[in-house]
């Protein structure tokens, strides 16, 4: 089954997407805490990692950066999902190795949506 991490310091956000991702068949974890990131992404070998950027240190573009110095993970899709909507938090994060930017609040069908395609690509 394919394995999702979700990473968001919000829990009510994470508990959102838990069941959204799951109702449609990926298997979900998640973490509340951005320090805990690397180390949860590392024992459960994710499939695809979604992230928010607003998060105690690490922030989750510092999380992204670390993400993709790590060679397990350097071509695991990460989808950025956050409320920054502007131009440079976008260049910031692609720029940190995002594949994908969602800006919430995001319709679930484009989440789901996206997920798939990302990981499609990566088969």
């Amino acid at each position: 089954m394919t394995k999702i991490l979700i990473v968001d310091d919000d829990r009510q956000a994470t508990t959102l997407l838990e069941k959204v991702l799951s109702s449609v068949g990926y298997e979900t974890a998640a973490v509340n805490d951005s320090t805990q990131a690397i180390h949860t992404a590392l024992m459960l070998s994710p499939d695809l990692i979604v992230l928010d950027l607003m998060m105690p240190d690490p922030d989750g573009f510092k999380v992204c950066r670390m993400l993709r110095e790590l060679p397990k993970f350097t071509l695991t899709p990460i989808i950025i999902v956050t409320a920054l909507d502007d131009s440079d938090s976008k260049i910031v994060a692609f720029g940190a190795g995002a594949d994908d930017y969602l800006t919430k609040p995001f319709h679930i069908d484009e989440l789901t949506q996206r997920v798939k395609d990302l990981l499609d690509r990566e088969k």
